[in-house]
């Protein structure tokens, strides 16, 4: 087999015309050249160089190969350095995909410290809600997807392919659920409201997972909420119980992301969370750049 050391050593040998002078440019000694070129050539199948005196010539053969190996060289040259630069982060990208109260508060910062930091990395975004950012973690759409799950949801919940078993799983930060009333509500200036008590209003949910999740904890507190209102936009959900048009649930993360004008957080009981995580998948979390934002997306969490 063809070794790329032997191809240096031959190149070496026909631009300096000799083993000695190539041994000095490639600071080894002349019986190592000697031992690389008889490699070379049993790989090869026929003799590469002639030696007539002190002189060394190329034969047809070991000119058609030093022309390949110029190419092959500067292509294993710039591979190498391109490896070098992604193991450095000196260049790559990650692709993440992000919920949207996950987007406009964990994710900017992150970001920003990635680049920072690394900015040769390109880092881009798109939305989507769990669990079609997990299926896109799984198709190669991205290399880290944030997710999130309720405290009393299996992962099974997420989509076929192992549950969470295939994944990678850094936990970000649990997140709690609040109610959220307009201003002038009989309960806005209560600090724990059962949820219970909210039983005959109108409320307003924001996206399928959460509204499922909602009837799921008002049907455990003995009710089923009349839904008016159903949104994946939480500025819209803080606008409609701004407009003294329904309560709703959201996640503080949800909360903290939008300006709540008019209305009023109060603590729920009992209490609800969502667990907040950056998925990867195991080859992935071993590439240096995906590896170094998953730190920043965690020291995110932590602030």
């Amino acid at each position: 087999m063809i070794e790329a050391r032997h191809l240096r050593v031959l190149r070496a040998v026909a631009t300096t015309g000799s083993f000695s002078a190539a041994a000095r440019e490639l600071g080894c000694t002349q019986p190592a050249v000697s031992q690389q070129m008889k490699a070379l050539e049993a790989a090869a199948g026929t003799p590469l160089l002639v030696r007539a005196g002190r002189e060394t010539r190329l034969t047809e053969a070991g000119e058609a190969l030093v022309r390949h190996a110029t190419g092959i060289l500067a292509g294993l040259a710039a591979a190498e350095e391109e490896v070098a630069a992604l193991a450095g982060l000196r260049a790559g990208r990650v692709r993440l995909v992000s919920f949207p109260s996950g987007s406009s508060t964990l994710v900017p910062t992150a970001v920003a410290a990635m680049r920072a930091d690394h900015p040769g990395t390109r880092v881009s975004l798109v939305e989507a809600e769990p669990p079609r950012s997990v299926e896109m973690l799984r198709a190669g759409d991205c290399e880290i997807a944030l997710a999130f799950r309720y405290d009393d949801a299996p992962w099974g919940d997420l989509p076929a392919g192992g549950g969470r078993d295939d994944l990678v799983v850094r936990p970000l930060l649990t997140d709690r659920l609040v109610g959220l009333v307009p201003e002038g509500h009989p309960f806005a200036d209560a600090e724990e409201v059962g949820i219970g008590t909210l039983a005959e209003e109108p409320w307003i949910a924001g996206c399928p997972r959460c509204r499922g999740h909602l009837v799921q904890v008002c049907e455990t507190a003995g009710f089923t909420p009349r839904i008016d209102f159903a949104t994946d936009d939480y500025p819209a959900v803080v606008g409609l119980v701004g407009a003294g048009l329904g309560v709703a649930v959201l996640p503080e993360l949800a909360v903290e992301s939008v300006r709540p004008r008019g209305t009023r957080a109060v603590r729920v009981t009992p209490a609800v969370r969502r667990e907040v995580v950056a998925l990867t998948l195991p080859d992935l979390a071993r590439v240096p750049a995906v590896a170094q934002m998953l730190d920043h997306l965690a020291a995110a969490a932590r602030r």
